[in-house]
């Protein structure tokens, strides 16, 4: 990583938050703080953005010299400030000390990609990546290529930002400023000439965003908006409605105020007025929050499937999950014991003003841990697209015990009964430190086919693998609680 300001240290944030092992170089002293309060509140989003099992995370060091920070790199992210020459000087120093393939992504929002590789030795490994702030949080990067970029290179960029939980945006012909800062700019120079001439002040401007379209653009865009603003006609009927007024004078879109002290206090003041009596931390923090709070909404929709940002989110989420349960699945498990395939940390996000994790919590650490069984046995994303699946139809939970924000705690995993169409479990929730049993969950599940909505067998791999555990946990003492029900006396 070089660079370590605003979009660097987001950079750091999400690839540290996905495993990935970041070395940085930045010569400005104060970089090892900013980083570091970043990464903070990167901790705390992702901490709420989702409750999918995280990757164990990566580690960031501060390199000595450009040299140092990619000599063993597989990807380089540069984001440098937006000086050609400055960036053109980094890539000489890259390319003195990294490999020749090595991928290098320029965080640019607006230099042309042919541009920055005109003096490189190896123009093919660089191409464009423009995030969004928070880079931790907002998934979409647009991908750039100039001239002499490979297709290679592109291609294991949009693969790595995939894999993280981004939304890679080919953009298809390579133009100053690419797409979405090119609206940025359009309504940055409207909302700086409504302040100019004293139509709006910076606090009315926002409120007309967040408070109206700003809400249909985050889950919509714009074309898909005004489409439904042409009601049953559709597009069409959009356009012929609105289409004349682009030619009344509505906007000073081809006009730019003069850029003088006297703008640059009026919107400073009314900035300060505005938003002074909050830190840029706390700013942060809200805004980290609010678009949680968003892409968990968007997750919801569409059948669960998600929506815009959510679906991204959701996908993001299933990786995840498919990660986890896989490396449990793949790792050396003795089935004549209780079989140990779920472990997390309790997030702050789980807890109650008491500091304990609340009781829907253990719910879903339960159902989690049903789930790393299913994967166990071999219930993997194939054979649920295949519409086949386990649906859990009863459910009694015993909480046993408090825990804490920041504590391990795993799931131990008994088979009780498996038949071709049902599996009993019993799972327990104990603490990673003490290992006391905190909770208990006692579940019966069937399989059914999703499409027909019934009962049916399972496969005869899955029904076979979970008829070998429940054998196998038959010679265990039954555990305590099993068969127990609600207010069942001691």
């Amino acid at each position: 990583m070089i660079g370590g300001g605003v979009i660097g240290a987001g950079w750091v944030a999400r690839y540290i938050h996905n495993g990935i092992d970041v070395a940085i170089f930045d010569p400005d002293p104060e970089a090892p703080r900013k980083v570091g309060e970043v990464v903070a509140g990167a901790d705390r989003a992702y901490a709420r953005l989702t409750n999918a099992p995280q990757t164990a995370k990566g580690s960031y060091r501060f390199a000595s010299s450009v040299a140092d920070a990619v000599k063993d790199a597989e990807l380089i992210t540069e984001a440098a400030p937006e000086q050609t020459a400055l960036k053109r000087k980094i890539y000489a120093e890259i390319e003195a000390a990294a490999g020749a393939d090595v991928p290098i992504a320029s965080s640019t929002s607006g230099i042309k990609p042919t541009d920055l590789q005109a003096e490189m030795k190896h123009p093919g490994r660089l191409l464009v990546a423009h995030p969004f702030n928070p880079v931790y949080l907002l998934p979409l990067v647009e991908i750039v290529g100039g001239e002499k970029s490979s297709e290679a290179a592109m291609t294991r960029a949009e693969e790595i930002f995939s894999e993280i939980g981004m939304k890679p945006l080919r953009i298809r012909k390579e133009i100053d400023a690419f797409v979405a800062d090119r609206f940025l700019e359009a309504v940055w120079r409207e909302a700086l000439w409504l302040v100019k001439d004293g139509v709006a002040t910076t606090e009315e401007i926002d409120d007309a965003i967040r408070f109206g379209f700003g809400l249909r653009w985050a889950q919509m865009g714009l074309f898909e908006t005004y489409r439904v603003a042409g009601g049953e006609a559709g597009m069409r009927h959009f356009m012929a409605q609105f289409g004349p007024t682009l030619s009344w004078p509505w906007t000073k879109l081809m006009d730019v105020p003069e850029f003088n002290n006297e703008l640059v206090d009026l919107i400073a003041g009314q900035s300060d007025a505005q938003s002074g009596h909050r830190s840029i931390r706390e700013l942060e923090r809200i805004r980290d929050e609010n678009l949680v709070a968003i892409m968990q909404a968007l997750k919801g929709q569409n059948d669960g499937k998600g929506w815009g940002a959510g679906e991204t989110l959701r996908q993001y989420e299933d990786r995840l999950y498919a990660r986890a349960h896989a490396r449990a699945a793949a790792a050396e498990h003795d089935i004549t014991k209780p079989l140990r395939l779920h472990e997390t940390t309790v997030s702050p996000a789980w807890t109650d003003y008491n500091g304990h994790m609340t009781e829907f919590r253990y719910l879903q650490v339960l159902g989690d841990a049903t789930d790393a069984l299913l994967r166990f046995v071999g219930m993997d994303e194939a054979y649920n697209a295949s519409g086949r699946s386990f649906y859990t139809v009863e459910t009694h939970i015993r909480h046993l015990r408090e825990v804490r924000a920041g504590k391990p705690i795993h799931a131990l995993t008994t088979v009780l009964m498996a038949d071709e169409k049902k599996l009993h479990l019993f799972h327990e929730i104990r603490h990673g430190e003490t290992d006391e049993v905190l909770a208990t969950g006692e579940h019966l599940l069937l399989h059914v086919d999703t499409k027909e909505g019934r009962a049916c067998p399972a496969g005869e791999e899955i029904q076979a693998k979970a008829k070998q555990i429940a054998a196998a946990h038959e010679a265990l003492p039954r555990p305590e609680g099993a068969g127990r029900s609600v207010g069942q006396k001691k």
